[in-house]
């Protein structure tokens, strides 16, 4: 029986990297899987050795067996374990092989089919920020109170008590996720025991209850800057709550939304205005004064004859 190397199975060179080793797996799997071609038996041979090349390949020591002897390493035993086949004891799992190839649409799955499920991103909160039309054309600095929450500092976010860890969760192995089987494909879920945290608490923090976060208001300093409109977002990032055990914090979206002005009203770039004029200004014609936003009285011609409802524009005011 002629054995195809494993390269050129794989379609890539000997001194191709992990990576570039996992990206054309997964091309080529995806292209011959049963699923997609009918249950043809030719395309599944194919992707089961495809999935052999690869288990050997992935795993440093197998490849670097495989690159001295060739198949003859894995045979009456040798690494790959009782069938003579490299990587048999993996194989022969079809969830291991779905994994590799859809892990990151699974969870996140890390190399090695784990995923730091104890590690996860804080929530963003969101502050929505009233602002006079004043502020808006010349921008400020706005000083906010956020409720947020914060890493516990006794147990500097771990969420067990000072002087002891958390456990790996025993359900899930520390992923986090449970598998259910269903047929061939296989569906994941949030392990029920550690609700995805990947870590069990045997003695929690007093201060947080193995929460690892608690509560906190949190003042903040903001430059609201010149020319926002209604709807302006100002993001500062990491100041969102707290992220699980030790996790990145979230971020903090600011919602700008401007008061209604007793004179103006605002339309993108452009102000508009009701002003009173008197009838023999209207009839005669002369010249009244508006106050602007910068705080300057602005003189407004006023033609003869002028009709009410009749729009004046000035421009730079």
């Amino acid at each position: 029986m002629v054995e195809t190397d494993y390269y050129s199975l794989l379609q890539v060179e000997r001194t191709a990297d992990a990576g570039t080793i996992k990206s054309s797996y997964r091309r080529l799997a995806m292209e011959c899987h049963p699923d997609r071609n009918g249950g043809c038996t030719d395309a599944e041979a194919k992707f089961k050795a495809l999935s052999e090349a690869y288990e050997c390949l992935k795993d440093p020591q197998k490849r670097a067996a495989y690159d001295r002897f060739g198949h003859a390493a894995f045979r009456n035993g040798g690494m790959g374990g009782g069938n003579g086949q490299a990587g048999a004891q993996d194989f022969g799992s079809f969830a291991d092989i779905f994994d590799n190839i859809f892990g990151e649409f699974m969870g996140g799955a890390q190399p090695g089919g784990r995923q730091r499920g104890n590690v996860r991103r804080g929530s963003d909160l969101r502050y929505d920020l009233e602002i006079k039309l004043e502020d808006a054309f010349h921008g400020r600095q706005v000083e906010l109170n956020v409720d947020t929450t914060a890493a516990c500092e006794p147990c500097s976010g771990s969420g067990a008590k000072p002087g002891t860890s958390a456990q790996s969760c025993q359900t899930c192995g520390g992923r986090g996720q449970v598998r259910a089987r269903q047929g061939f494909f296989v569906v994941e879920q949030t392990c029920p025991s550690c609700r995805g945290v990947g870590e069990t608490i045997a003695d929690p923090c007093p201060s947080c209850r193995g929460d690892g976060r608690v509560e906190k208001r949190k003042s903040l300093s903001v430059n609201v800057p010149a020319g926002v409109d209604e709807g302006t977002r100002i993001r500062l990032a990491g100041e969102g709550e707290a992220g699980v055990r030790g996790g990145p914090p979230g971020d903090l979206y600011i919602f700008v939304h401007l008061a209604r002005h007793p004179i103006f009203q605002r339309e993108g770039t452009t102000l508009f205005a009701r002003c009173p004029v008197s009838f023999t200004t209207a009839a005669l014609g002369g010249e009244i004064e508006m106050p602007g936003l910068d705080k300057q009285a602005h003189a407004i011609k006023i033609p003869a004859g002028i009709q009410s409802g009749k729009q004046l524009r000035q421009r730079g005011a």
